[in-house]
Parts: structure tokens; sequence; C-alpha cells
């Protein structure tokens, strides 16, 4: 028997349309959410996810800008501009494209957007409801975390209880992701590339998450066939100029369910970031 295949498009499409009619409510009160995206140079990859982005953001019916600055930028001139669209009471979430010059990198970047804005749920303020238990996912938190977990529940996949193993632990996915399920009661292994006997653990997992970064990484050989193991393929490379995730192809063959990629995780990070847009502007507007 063949994994059931974790495809994202009927939750985004189920998603987009709640938007759209959350959009539509604060339209008819006289505000257009509104996003910025800031981008510090022409890396072809970053332009090709703002188009993504653009994309939903208009399906939806918000605003979407974007403004490209030259890699060699001054500091305090970059600094200037994120300021001055943090204090644009038009613009209700910002984001940071990374990657930025290497001389920007130096700063704190997960803390120039105020938090209210942070549509990409990096601030520390944001990020300190999922450290202290929250399981809200309204809140502004980290967009692939936040896809994970709605796509998991879309497809009933049981959290509670089971056996999550997370590899990777970047601020962005593998750190969050795992309080996250931790917050939702499951037994979280956190593992990355010093992890010794990696098979011996994902063996183990009910829940595979792999945000690594490597193609075709996760082998048959790490799974338990009679664990059915949901695997969600997190994994965003290029392999003769094709997109192609984590988990090799024949996982099919051993695991309970998993995530396509392309068509999985990414078009759930992407909703997400616009449904943290739409809270965001709720929020401001109550605010103000």
């Amino acid at each position: 028997m063949t994994a059931k295949i974790l495809a994202a498009l009927p939750l985004v499409e189920q998603m987009k349309k709640d938007l759209k009619s959350r959009c539509e409510t604060l339209k008819s009160r006289g505000t257009t959410p509104s996003m910025c995206v800031v981008l510090v140079g022409d890396n072809p990859a970053s332009l090709s996810y703002i188009r993504n982005k653009k994309k939903i953001c208009e399906e939806v019916g918000a605003q979407f800008s974007l403004l490209q600055l030259p890699s060699n930028i001054l500091e305090r001139d970059f600094l200037d501009k994120i300021e001055r669209l943090n204090h644009d009471t038009k613009v209700h979430g910002i984001i940071i494209q990374l990657p930025v010059s290497e001389h920007l990198k130096k700063l704190n970047l997960s803390n120039l957007v105020m938090p209210t804005k942070d549509i990409d749920g990096f601030h520390g303020v944001n990020t300190q409801q999922i450290y202290t238990g929250s399981t809200d996912l309204k809140l502004m938190i980290p967009c692939t975390p936040k896809g994970i977990i709605y796509l998991l529940k879309f497809y009933g996949v049981e959290i509670a209880g089971k056996h999550a193993v997370v590899i990777g632990r970047s601020l962005i996915v593998g750190k969050p992701l795992s309080m996250l399920m931790s917050n939702l009661n499951a037994t979280v292994t956190l593992a990355h590339s010093q992890t010794q006997n990696l098979e011996e653990i994902t063996k183990t997992a009910d829940i595979l998450i792999s945000a690594i970064g490597k193609v075709h990484f996760i082998q048959k050989k790490h799974l338990n066939p009679a664990k059915k193991t949901i695997v969600i393929d997190v994994g965003m490379n290029t392999s003769n100029g094709k997109l192609t995730g984590d988990a090799a192809p024949d996982l099919i063959q051993v695991a309970g369910g998993i995530t396509p990629v392309p068509g999985g995780v990414g078009p759930m990070t992407v909703v997400s970031l616009i449904e943290n847009l739409i809270t965001a502007t709720e929020n401001q507007i109550k605010g103000s």
C-alpha cells in the first residue's frame, strides 16, 4: 500500500476563501490589508518567492508592494527604511526577505519589524508566545510551522501523545515547530546534523518532519513501515533544475502519508503568511 499524498491545494483553497471574506469585511470598514516586502539586491530565488506571496496576497484582495533596495545600501539607510514602514499606518505587514547583503547580516533582523507588523512571526515578542505554551494558530507565529500544523489537522493526523521527530533546528522552522508540537502534547525529539544514530530515532517516529535541506536525505531505511509514519517534507532543494524535497521518492512505499514537493509545505507557508497579514490588520484596527 502506498502512502497518502498530503497535498496542500484543498486546504489552501479553503483558507483563501476564508481570508478573502475577512479581507472584504476589513475593506467594508475602510481598510485594505497591505503588505510590504523589503528586498535587498535582486536574488533570483528571492524574487520567485516574492511572486508567490504577491499572487496569493492579491487573490484574497489585499495589497502588495515591493521595496527593492540596492545591495550596497548603507546600514543606517536600511534601518531608516524599515523604521518608516513601521510607522506607516497604511502598511499592516512587513517582511524582510532573506538573504540580505553580507554587511547587514550582523543586524538583529528578526526584531527590526515591530511585533504587530511582523507577519513572518520572527520577532522575539511573537516567538515567546510559543515558548510559553500557546497553541493559538491565530497568533503571529512563524508561517512554516503554522502551515504544517494546519495541514496535519486538515488530514486528521493525531498529534497529542504521538512521537514527532523534527530534523533541523533553525529559528524559522525546527525550533518553533518542535515547541508548537510539544504544546499540542506530542512527545518531540529535535534532531540535527550532529545527531548520532539518527535512523534509530526516526524509526520510532509517528510524525517525521525533515527541514534539513538535503536532496533525498530521508531514505526508506529511516522509517519503520509498521509505524505508517507521516512524513512532512520541508526541503526546498534544486536537483537537475527541479524542485525536490528531503524525502526520497521511494518513501511512498513505506510511509503512512507524505507531503509532496512542490505542492505541500511551500503553499501552506505562503497562505499562513497571508493569514498573518489579515490577522495583523484586524489587530491594528482594534488597537487604533
